[in-house]
């Protein structure tokens, strides 16, 4: 069915390294109860350990329907969960920086976002199960993979979206320059702390890798279940179990629980401690 047979050390590969990664998610979770990062992050690598697993099974026997269906079902959906953290971690770092500079509030990120991601989740599965259900009873899959290629096109259009209220935020908070205003006596300019710049650089990564693997699935699918792009092991590997591997080492490496967690997030310098030190001095 997939028109090749998997490699088995490449399965091996990244079952492994989504195994690591998963459990220290966990880990992470748990350590810095970011109970969040269970149903995002950790959920995600569970996801990828079992469409590579089947991956794996498939590779010993390749001509198994079974694994070939688990595959596609599970490596289709599971960095959907992974988007939902860069969501969740995009509002913290409004609510650090200042809701004013947002045209969302940050709670509004998660709730519209999310919601908007577990619909793309819920008809991803759909056509998931679709598509391996036709390619049981040997008929076409390509009902199903149209329908998973509207859930991927959906997603990729909402991180654009995101990506775009994003850029926004930031140069407000750059210039200076709030959407709306509130009640507050800083009037002054702010600055982004070593610790915000690092997890801005983590999510902004993580949420590029996932971009990439999302062109890569909207391609696959729309040039068909016997096109040269799906029936090419390499760039399924590159450009699916690599980019996703990227985004969610990235956020283990990066954890929101230590870089987000801070004290002073935007490193505000105000001109009464200005003026405090050099009296002092």
């Amino acid at each position: 069915p997939y028109q090749y047979v998997p490699t088995e050390w490449i399965c091996i590969l990244f079952l492994v390294l989504y195994s690591i990664s998963t459990i220290l998610h966990m880990g992470q979770a748990i350590k810095y109860g970011m109970w969040w990062m269970l149903p995002t992050a950790t959920l995600a690598g569970i996801m990828e350990m079992f469409g590579w697993s089947a991956r794996l099974w498939s590779s010993q026997s390749p001509k198994l329907l079974t694994p070939f269906e688990m595959q596609l079902v599970g490596t289709i959906i599971a960095p959907t969960p992974l988007v939902a953290a860069n969501f969740v971690i995009l509002g913290k770092i409004i609510n650090q920086l200042g809701p004013q500079f947002s045209r969302l509030t940050p709670k509004m990120y998660t709730i519209l976002f999310c919601s908007f991601d577990v619909a793309c989740l819920v008809v991803q599965a759909l056509g998931g199960a679709t598509a391996a259900h036709s390619v049981s009873q040997e008929t076409s899959p390509s009902m199903g993979g149209n329908i998973m290629l509207g859930g991927i096109a959906a997603q990729l259009f909402a991180i654009t979206v995101y990506v775009a209220l994003a850029v926004e935020c930031f140069f407000r908070f750059k210039h200076n320059a709030p959407f709306r205003q509130i009640n507050t006596s800083e009037k002054s300019q702010r600055y982004v702390s070593k610790n915000l710049k690092v997890m801005l650089f983590g999510m902004g990564f993580c949420t590029f890798c996932i971009f990439i693997r999302s062109v890569y699935r909207t391609i696959e699918l729309a040039n068909g279940w016997t096109g040269p792009v799906i029936s090419t092991e390499r760039y399924f590997d590159w450009f699916d179990g690599c980019m996703v591997t990227l985004a969610i080492y990235t956020l283990n490496f990066i954890h929101p629980g230590v870089w987000l967690n801070v004290a002073d997030p935007t490193g505000h310098t105000s001109q009464q401690a200005a003026d405090e030190e050099a009296g002092a001095t």
